[in-house]
């Protein structure tokens, strides 16, 4: 679920680079972008440890 989240913000953001978007959008779905990730990465860290 969260790795298809991942992807579709990564699409988002890819589009808005290649269209020349504002700084502004950019930055800020990079941002939400990686706080996906970590939250990918915590959550199966933790299913690891279980």
């Amino acid at each position: 679920m969260l790795n298809d989240e991942i992807c579709k913000l990564r699409e988002k953001l890819n589009k808005s680079i290649e269209d020349g978007k504002e700084y502004d959008i950019i930055y800020n779905l990079s941002v939400e972008l990686d706080e996906l990730i970590a939250k990918f990465y915590k959550t199966k860290k933790i299913k690891e440890t279980n």
